[in-house]
């Protein structure tokens, strides 16, 4: 009976950590190729799984997640800036082991692989700006046409920012201007698409 229900345990654990990597490798990481936060991503998924597989009630289960979702809300604020993407990432790898720990626990296999599924194709199918215009990538740049940074002459800015860098640039917001060396340091928004 113990041993029939760690090789449970174990395979609601593979199952789980398996959708978390196929969305990680496969999904998120091909998009950007940065893996600054596939060790978050992966961490917090099997750690979540396991705090939940701890639980042997549905409704205690329910309402650690709740905790859960508030405790990374409060590290959310008190953390360094993360961008919205990888936000977004890190949500639903705490959000999936809470769900498989769920179904799993009461049973539910069909319905744990219909989740696990949909959630990889809809967060890839998302993710492959079907029928969206992405622009998440920024960069800092120093910038020396001064003239060029007054709200209108704004479209000859990003025109210019393009032309030079190649990039499909969309913003560039002013963070500081040095008038005595004519440069100003912008935030540019730019996508991976010309």
């Amino acid at each position: 009976m113990l041993i029939d229900s760690t090789l449970l345990f174990i395979a609601g654990f593979v199952l789980n950590f398996l959708a978390a990597f196929i969305i990680v490798r496969f999904v998120y990481y091909p998009r950007g190729r940065c893996n600054n936060y596939v060790f978050t991503f992966l961490a917090f998924n099997t750690v979540i799984y396991f705090i939940m597989g701890m639980f042997t009630s549905i409704e205690i289960s329910i309402g650690a997640g709740f905790g859960l979702f508030a405790l990374f809300s409060i590290l959310r604020y008190r953390t360094e800036t993360v961008p919205i993407r990888e936000m977004t990432y890190l949500f639903v790898m705490a959000a999936l082991p809470i769900l498989n720990s769920i179904f799993w626990q009461s049973g539910q296999y069909d319905r744990l692989l219909i989740v696990d599924l949909l959630v990889i194709l809809i967060i890839w199918f998302l993710d492959r700006e079907w029928g969206f215009n992405r622009q998440q990538f920024q960069m800092n740049v120093v910038y020396e046409k001064i003239d060029l940074i007054k709200r209108e002459k704004r479209e000859e800015m990003l025109a210019d920012l393009s032309e030079r860098t190649g990039l499909a640039v969309s913003d560039a917001e002013v963070q500081s201007i040095n008038f005595l060396r004519d440069v100003a340091e912008l935030k540019v928004t730019y996508s991976n698409r010309r």
